[in-house]
């Protein structure tokens, strides 16, 4: 899976970060900050900790991409592409939908267009890939970033939350990508 040029140019010309493809030398800086964002929600991220943190693990399976924002060599936030309902990563079914997961961006960068950037860079890649819709789960502590989603276009989607475990309710959106 390879990220398309314009995926890199997502960012506001005034932002100053690149997005790309994670290297090997970004994996732990990416692990500590995206448990870090998460670990500051109103919420208790329990055994989903492990899994925010290997990083590692998903940098290295070809069906998910792990993408990056950096700055002058420094991670600001990351997020993982899930182009396959049936990888392990995906949580969705939807064989024309693509995935959005663990989306983070260090505290001290948020306002600059991180997140978006990097969500739009998702985006991108399903277009590439032909899909219809990019789907992704997030929870009511995650205030900033649905406001975000809904600016980007994406719509809630009920019929896609779950519960991952009984006092953890993910809210679904999706956004329709066009034909």
């Amino acid at each position: 899976m390879t990220l398309p040029p314009a995926a890199g140019a997502s960012a506001p010309a005034h932002a100053r970060f690149e997005v790309r493809a994670i290297g090997d030398d970004e994996i732990a800086a990416l692990s500590a900050l995206t448990v870090a964002a998460y670990g500051e929600l109103d919420m208790d991220i329990g055994d989903y900790r492990d899994e925010l943190a290997d990083v590692a693990g998903r940098a290295h399976d070809a069906a998910v991409l792990v993408l990056v924002a950096v700055d002058n060599g420094r991670v600001l936030g990351g997020v993982t592409y899930v182009g396959d309902p049936a990888n392990v990563y995906a949580e969705f079914d939807d064989v024309d939908g693509a995935g959005i997961r663990m989306l983070a961006v260090d505290a001290r960068e948020r306002g600059r267009g991180v997140g978006a950037a990097l969500v739009e860079a998702c985006v991108e890649l399903a277009r590439a890939e032909g899909r219809r819709r990019i789907v992704l789960h997030t929870t009511d502590a995650m205030d900033a970033a649905q406001r975000m989603y809904r600016r980007l276009g994406f719509t809630r989607a009920v019929a896609r939350d779950w519960r991952p475990r009984p006092d953890v309710a993910l809210l679904g959106y999706e956004l329709v990508l066009d034909a």
